[in-house]
């Protein structure tokens, strides 16, 4: 009744609990074990990194015959690429900095479609750094390749063929000139038809 009456007793009521729900709701609970598992808090534990040396994988320069961990993407626009060329399947984007035009790669670690040979031969404002954006021809194909981690091994940096793994490149070579100097094989001749066999002479001889 007092309270109804008393429009400064309502106000100080109303202030006094708006700062308990305040007071209330900026305090701290603990958590305990004690505690029913639906009244704790969950907590998002993030994970710390270990300190150490990283791998010589991910650190190393790129040169001829070093094996490399890289990202790889895939791209599935354009009509020409950075070197001039065409866009096709077995070319590759990179970062020049770190992989030029012109070098050969051996891409390792995903599934047989993917793994095998590449050639630098484009480059994009988004392919920075150690990751190289793979080409492919269905665009569907490209989006569900996703970010993956790669196995790199450089067989041939930049355009020089001195900068080269001999052991893999030289022999490569070396098989497609003798393929090209070959003689083509000429047609075995048809074999002849069998002689009929000699007819008797029916003249009477003397």
């Amino acid at each position: 009744m007092l309270l109804t009456r008393s429009l400064r007793r309502r106000i100080v009521v109303a202030a006094g609990a708006a700062l308990g729900f305040v007071l209330l709701y900026e305090s701290p609970i603990f958590d305990s074990p004690y505690m029913p598992s639906a009244l704790r808090r969950t907590r998002v534990e993030t994970p710390v990194m270990q300190p150490g040396p990283p791998a010589p994988q991910d650190v190393a320069s790129p040169a001829p015959g070093v094996r490399l961990r890289f990202r790889a993407t895939a791209y599935c626009k354009g009509t020409t690429t950075a070197s001039g060329a065409g866009i096709q399947t077995g070319i590759a984007a990179a970062d020049p900095d770190l992989l030029p035009v012109g070098s050969v790669i051996r891409v390792e670690g995903l599934s047989t479609r993917y793994n095998g040979i590449y050639t630098i031969l484009d480059t994009g404002p988004r392919v920075k750094g150690r990751q190289v954006d793979i080409y492919m021809w269905n665009c569907n194909e490209a989006l569900a390749f996703g970010r993956r981690t790669i196995g790199l091994q450089v067989m041939r940096l930049g355009w020089n063929p001195r900068s080269s793994t001999p052991e893999r490149v030289g022999p490569e070579f070396r098989r497609r000139e003798a393929e090209l100097s070959a003689p083509a094989p000429s047609p075995s001749p048809a074999p002849a038809a069998p002689a009929p066999p000699a007819q008797p002479d029916p003249s009477p001889k003397p």
